[in-house]
């Protein structure tokens, strides 16, 4: 059989389809605006505008959105950003203050609490927790705060069952002389 090509057309047995009808003559369904959006040029015609307004004491409004505000189209040359902005150095918080932050730390009373209460802590709570202390240790090292001194003397004492006033004030007295020594040292 000889070979035919193809057509686009459908001949006799093809789909029909209805005849063309310009827009303006097809009937829209109820609801639905054949036109949508502002017609074009209403920016610009003024006897619209002044219909519109007739209040406005000749001032044209503008319909567009955004701002007015104008743009530099050559690029402006910015002032070192960097210095204006660094802040000027605080001084170095001392050891004392060191300690005393630390020691105010709320989330560090707050697990010490709940170590005292028999809790257990998160592994990352408790990771958090033995650094602040070992912090915390190393500074009072560091100032000559550490009880190792008085815990050697109620280990002595340990067999009494109460402290006695005169003990507790002795003992109070050495941190006191501790103290003095160290600000005596600077």
């Amino acid at each position: 059989m000889a070979r035919s090509k193809k057509t686009r057309k459908g001949g006799e047995n093809g789909p029909k389809f209805a005849p063309r009808v310009k827009k303006a003559d097809r009937n829209t369904p109820e609801g639905k605006r054949s036109e949508k959006g502002r017609k074009p040029g209403n920016r610009h015609n003024e006897s619209l505008l002044k219909q519109n307004a007739p209040n406005a004491s000749g001032k044209s409004t503008d319909p567009r959105h955004g701002s007015k505000k104008p743009v530099a189209l050559a690029p402006v040359a910015k002032p070192n950003v960097t210095a204006e902005k660094a802040k000027p150095k605080q001084p170095k918080m001392t050891d004392e203050q060191k300690l005393l932050k630390l020691e105010e730390d709320p989330r560090l009373n707050k697990l010490l609490d709940m170590l005292e209460e028999g809790r257990e802590l998160p592994a990352e709570d408790q990771k958090w927790l033995d650094s602040k202390l070992d912090k915390i240790e190393h500074l009072m090292n560091k100032l000559g705060l550490n009880e190792t001194e008085s815990a050697q003397k109620p280990a002595k004492t340990s067999n009494k069952a109460v402290d006695s006033d005169d003990d507790l004030l002795a003992r109070f007295e050495l941190g006191e002389n501790i103290l003095n020594d160290y600000f005596s040292k600077d």
